[in-house]
């Protein structure tokens, strides 16, 4: 089964929420996956373990308080935010194969702009170094398996982080999901702990020397999403 994507434009936050919400709570076993695809007016949201002393200094951005998993973030204008509605159980894979499966469209959608996205071991999202984004050499602190050593505290050393994820799921069904920060005013996420680490920089593709559109990120990122979300 095909996934339908739909591109929203620049669409107000709480809206999307709730609608994220009804289709998710009454869709039926036959109702298709979709994939929203959409940019949101400037906000902080915050997630459902999310600390208020990780929001140093809002100022005049709002903060929502929303239930998707992780810490607080920033969206605004410049930024291609994906919610994929996925019916996992009729997919056939579990959170941890869909977490994964989502970050790989984000890297995918990367190599597509000639940039090497990383993973980092026990903090979901996708990183650039700094130094080089083009280098594709391996980090140290990839997440590799472990036998019975608890998940290293996460190290960002050299490196910004260009997608944060944050997912829910209900009835076995994804909602939210990932942010790509493609041509942003970066400087909201200085007055934030981004994802609650104090000093992890958050770059977007322009400044690590891509120039593009947010509709040709959009539609690179979709395609990859819809690649990598099939069953």
């Amino acid at each position: 089964m095909t996934i339908d994507i739909r591109l929203l434009g620049r669409v107000d936050y709480a809206s999307t929420v709730q609608a994220m919400q009804d289709y998710t709570a009454t869709r039926t076993p036959t109702d298709a996956d979709t994939l929203w695809i959409c940019e949101h007016p400037p906000l902080y949201t915050q997630g459902i373990a999310g600390k208020s002393d990780h929001v140093l200094d809002p100022g005049e951005i709002p903060v929502i308080a929303t239930n998707r998993g992780g810490q607080v973030t920033f969206h605004g204008p410049g930024q291609v935010v994906a919610y994929p509605l996925i019916d996992l159980q009729r997919a056939g894979y579990f959170v941890k194969e869909y977490v994964y499966r989502v970050e790989e469209a984000v890297i995918r959608t990367l190599a597509h702009f000639g940039i090497t996205g990383h993973r980092v071991a026990g903090a979901p999202g996708i990183y650039v170094r700094l130094d080089d984004p083009h280098s594709h050499a391996m980090l140290p602190q990839r997440p590799q398996k472990r036998t019975g050593a608890e998940a290293p505290t996460p190290d960002f050393e050299g490196l910004g982080k260009i997608a944060a994820l944050g997912i829910k799921v209900s009835r076995h069904c994804t909602y939210h999901g990932v942010a790509l920060n493609v041509d942003m005013d970066l400087e909201p996420y200085d007055r934030i702990n981004p994802c609650g680490y104090a000093g992890l920089k958050t770059v977007d593709l322009s400044t690590i020397g891509v120039h593009t559109t947010w509709e040709e990120a959009a539609q690179v990122l979709g395609q990859q999403l819809s690649i990598r979300l099939a069953p």
